[in-house]
């Protein structure tokens, strides 16, 4: 041996997953100022217009146009991802605050931007708030089916937490056919049919909600203890 180092290779999909790390932080600044850029690129464009001609500055007009209109069309939603994972409620508000026409979002982009506001708002136990902006979300049709269905669910517990079980029983119903993202969230729907169907004293279908919200094994405490505390009662009942 002639004492020179051999050094590995590092793999292919560790490159590439480097390579994707790093566009994806240039394309998050790009959607960040890609406003102010769209301004930059139509003032420059209009400029060499003026002292040159239209062929020149058409690919500025062109990127101009495009930045704009993706901003006010797309927003800038890719940007929630991050603080969202990191729990940083205040960074989320600030993206949606950038946001200042939602009418003119692409539609399930605009369902998106709702769904959003509805879960920080239920964060801040702003109910009315969160059921305005998640009817909203729900009105324009979800791109997720498992999206509108946890919209649906959490408009039937506020209906139910005012007391409108008849309204609680039809978000719920319609929660479950649209398909609910988790089993928590799943048991929590049944538990929550089967003690409507407790108050109407339709004691059959009321076991029925119960067995399926046990069929979902449920793990938190909280729907675990109403677990416990409906079972207390269910064995009790006729039918």
């Amino acid at each position: 041996m002639d004492g020179t180092r051999y050094f590995a290779p590092l793999p292919l999909t560790l490159i590439f997953a480097a390579r994707k790390k790093e566009f994806m932080k240039i394309y998050n600044v790009l959607i960040k100022y890609r406003f102010w850029l769209g301004l930059l690129s139509l003032v420059l464009a209009v400029v060499i217009n003026v002292y040159s001609s239209f062929w020149p500055a058409f690919f500025l007009y062109f990127i101009g146009v495009i930045a704009l209109a993706s901003h006010f069309f797309i927003g800038p939603l890719r940007l929630i991802q991050e603080p969202m994972e990191q729990g940083n409620v205040d960074e989320v508000e600030k993206i949606l605050n950038t946001i200042w026409f939602p009418n003119l979002l692409y539609k399930p982009v605009r369902s998106t931007y709702y769904t959003i506001k509805g879960n920080l708002a239920m964060m801040k136990q702003d109910f009315d708030t969160a059921e305005k902006h998640l009817k909203k979300s729900t009105e324009l049709g979800s791109p997720m089916a498992e999206a509108e269905g946890a919209n649906k669910l959490q408009l039937g517990m506020m209906a139910m937490q005012r007391g409108d079980l008849k309204q609680g029983e039809s978000y719920i119903r319609a929660a479950i056919r649209a398909g609910i993202p988790d089993k928590e969230s799943e048991a929590v729907a049944y538990l929550s049919m089967c003690q409507i169907f407790m108050n109407k004293r339709e004691f059959r279908a009321a076991k029925e909600f119960f067995r399926k919200a046990k069929a979902c094994k449920p793990t938190t405490k909280q729907v675990v203890d109403q677990v416990k505390e409906i079972e207390k009662y269910i064995s009790r009942m006729p039918g």
